[in-house]
């Protein structure tokens, strides 16, 4: 069963991947941002396939957006929100501090080759999770929604 999320006035995020490499991993992700009330996901470059295993029926409840490229995806950003990569390295901020703007899109890298630098650069935040290592790009994704639940409910 959905959790219902209380959002205030203005207050939205999506979550996607840029070249994903596995479309398991999209449904997985696909899933977590119905449970922890992501207001869409997106791809950039690579289409979804229906999966038996999706049991919640998610494209019912969340849309899926396909961008054919980078610059597609970024025209298309809504209006006074901020791109926030998920990457390891300089320049990206801890997750333990950072503070999740109201309305936010989180852009994950592909398993096999991270968040280029071209997109890095679009970003307004670069964000980082714990470790040396990366991790599955759908429990780095809902890694993140669930930071983002955490600390909006109390502001």
């Amino acid at each position: 069963m959905r959790r219902k999320f209380v959002k205030t006035d203005g207050q939205y995020f999506g979550i996607g991947i840029y070249k994903p490499k596995t479309i398991e991993n999209v449904g997985t992700l696909w899933r977590s941002a119905l449970i922890l009330g992501a207001d869409f996901i997106f791809m950039i470059e690579k289409r979804y396939k229906k999966q038996a295993s999706d049991i919640y029926k998610t494209w019912t409840h969340i849309p899926l957006y396909h961008y054919d490229s980078f610059e597609h995806f970024y025209e298309s950003m809504p209006y006074n929100c901020q791109l926030i990569g998920l990457e390891l390295g300089k320049g990206s901020q801890k997750i333990e501090t950072f503070e999740h703007p109201a309305r936010a899109i989180y852009l994950l890298g592909s398993e096999d080759g991270g968040l280029p630098e071209f997109a890095q650069k679009k970003c307004h935040d670069l964000i980082q999770l714990p470790g040396e290592q990366s991790l599955n790009v759908a429990t780095a994704g809902s890694l993140v929604m669930y930071d983002r639940h955490l600390k909006r409910e109390n502001y």
